[in-house]
């Protein structure tokens, strides 16, 4: 068994270290994480430089790019072989709802899901790292069901495990992604230099959060696990859109 391991906290995120030690012994680790955080990166990749790799001193591979650069690359360049699983995370916050479009962590997971790896990306709901053990344990877990009984690839999981003791969290449920209402406005300020700077405002709160979704299920104290896909059509306008555009395609 072998497994990529990613984040998008960076190399020294402990997260990150408690995921790789939860996984020891599940198979071969490969670990390639970003050089300094990237949350927010998305599934961005670095087109106009190139990009170095270093091994740091906890033995990490570290890239300096985005969490999908640090897939792409391990899987196009670094790794001898094809890893049977990427895995993502601990990140350092909730990624449920809309936060899953712009979550590094969740890209991670992404970019192997993209070239056909199941993937897996695991977050603490709330910041800080309070109990991020037991956040690992259930992390390894999970990674421990998919070998034994592995989900046909294609397979992207989104993991959002409270922030309890083990003994606290009311169990796993399968869940599908909220929603959240739109983001409080930028703050506006001004540097030393007199030059207006704006900074993005906080993430809204949940504007559908009923049972099922991943935010009912974490405010119940249970892990959320939702699986993604990446298919952006919006298959029942196909026809609408057929009909709406259809002198423009006879006019051509």
């Amino acid at each position: 068994m072998r497994i990529l391991v990613s984040n998008d906290d960076g190399y020294t995120a402990p997260g990150l270290e408690a995921l790789v030690q939860a996984l020891q012994g599940l198979g071969e680790l490969t670990v390639v994480a970003p050089e300094t955080n990237h949350s927010g990166a998305s599934n961005s990749l670095t087109l106009n430089r190139p990009l170095t790799v270093r091994t740091a001193a906890n033995g990490f591979v570290c890239v300096n790019g985005t969490p999908s650069d640090c897939v792409h690359v391990a899987l196009t360049g670094l790794m001898d072989a094809r890893p049977d699983l990427v895995v993502s995370g601990i990140n350092n916050g909730a990624n449920m709802g809309d936060d899953t479009l712009y979550s590094g962590t969740v890209a991670a997971a992404a970019e192997g899901y993209l070239f056909g790896i199941p993937a897996i990306a695991f977050s603490l709901v709330e910041k800080g790292w309070q109990h991020i053990d037991a956040a690992a344990r259930i992390a390894r877990q999970i990674v421990e069901r998919q070998i034994a009984q592995r989900l046909a690839a294609p397979l992207l999981l989104n993991v959002n495990i409270p922030s309890l003791p083990y003994e606290a969290i009311s169990g796993i449920e399968v869940t599908r992604l909220g929603k959240r209402h739109p983001s409080e406005p930028v703050v506006r300020t001004t540097t030393p230099y007199g030059d207006t700077v704006y900074w993005i405002g906080r993430v809204g709160l949940a504007a559908d959060a009923a049972p099922g979704t991943d935010f009912h299920a974490v405010t119940q104290g249970a892990v959320s696990i939702t699986p993604l896909r990446l298919d952006l059509t919006q298959h029942s306008q196909l026809d609408e859109v057929r009909q709406w555009a259809e002198p423009l395609c006879a006019s051509q």
